[in-house]
């Protein structure tokens, strides 16, 4: 890889673009999930002219570089039930094969009404539950964790193959108010499960060689940075950092989703 030849093939402005806003996601999505809300639009605007599927496996090979690092660091913290997490894993990652499939038959912009919803009702959940993820608050069963979990990797799972931004932050939620977990703990947990999906979906997006290499490890080394910044400052600061992050994430996913909605 010839860095002098990616700066005449793309520009100098736009490799600092989109190396910027890959650390900025690695460090979002390090904390709650949703850098996808970030390094995406990235690509969108810089590359206006380069195919969305092409664009899609250019952000899931960043993103899958950050979360798998940051996965690691979390795990260094949090103790995982390993069994729970193998099978809601396993659920998703199947979901989101087949959501990278069918990305070529359905028009995404149709579930943006029923996301912007969903995101709202999230927001106003959050903002008025002001312990919700300060503690754990239940004890679920194993056989109602493995029930629920499959459940969240299903449809979490063919999210992120299907389109992706904000599907850590949905993670995190789900295993908040699902599973009674902390903010922090969340956070690991959703970490493991979006480095399968990206995984699965990346392998959709490779076969069809639906990626740019070059600028992919770029952001991919960006967004490891960010990663690590993120990850230290979640574990150090704990779960009113990350739950404020959380809030500002959402109400960014509402204010981007609104958009795609009424002003396009």
């Amino acid at each position: 890889m010839n860095f002098l030849s990616i700066v005449a093939d793309y520009g100098f402005i736009t490799l600092l673009s989109l190396a910027f806003f890959s650390f900025v996601a690695g460090f979002i999505d390090s904390v709650v999930g949703g850098g996808g809300l970030i390094q995406l639009p990235a690509l969108l605007i810089n590359l206006p002219n380069t195919s969305i599927p092409t664009l899609f496996g250019t952000n899931k090979i960043a993103a899958l570089s950050g979360t798998s690092i940051s996965a690691a660091q979390y795990s260094k913290k949090i103790k995982f039930n390993y069994k729970v997490l193998i099978v809601i894993a396993f659920w998703a990652a199947i979901a989101s094969f087949l959501g990278a499939k069918t990305v070529s038959y359905i028009n995404v912009n149709t579930l943006k009404p029923l996301i912007l919803v969903i995101l709202i009702l999230i927001a106003i959940y959050t903002f008025i539950k002001k312990n919700l993820g300060a503690i754990q608050t239940k004890k679920l069963s194993f056989k109602k964790m493995i029930i629920y979990g499959s459940i969240i990797g299903l449809i979490i799972g063919f999210y992120d193959g299907f389109f992706g931004p904000g599907t850590g932050s949905f993670l995190v939620l789900a295993f908040v108010v699902v599973f009674g977990f902390e903010f922090v703990e969340a956070s690991a947990y959703s970490k493991v499960i979006n480095c399968i999906t990206n995984i699965f979906a990346l392998i959709v997006f490779i076969k069809q060689g639906n990626y740019l290499l070059e600028l992919a490890i770029i952001m991919a080394i960006c967004n490891i940075l960010g990663n690590i910044l993120g990850t230290k400052l979640a574990l150090k600061k704990g779960n009113t950092f990350v739950r404020s992050i959380f809030l500002f994430i959402v109400i960014l996913m509402i204010i981007r989703y609104a958009y795609d909605i009424f002003y396009k």
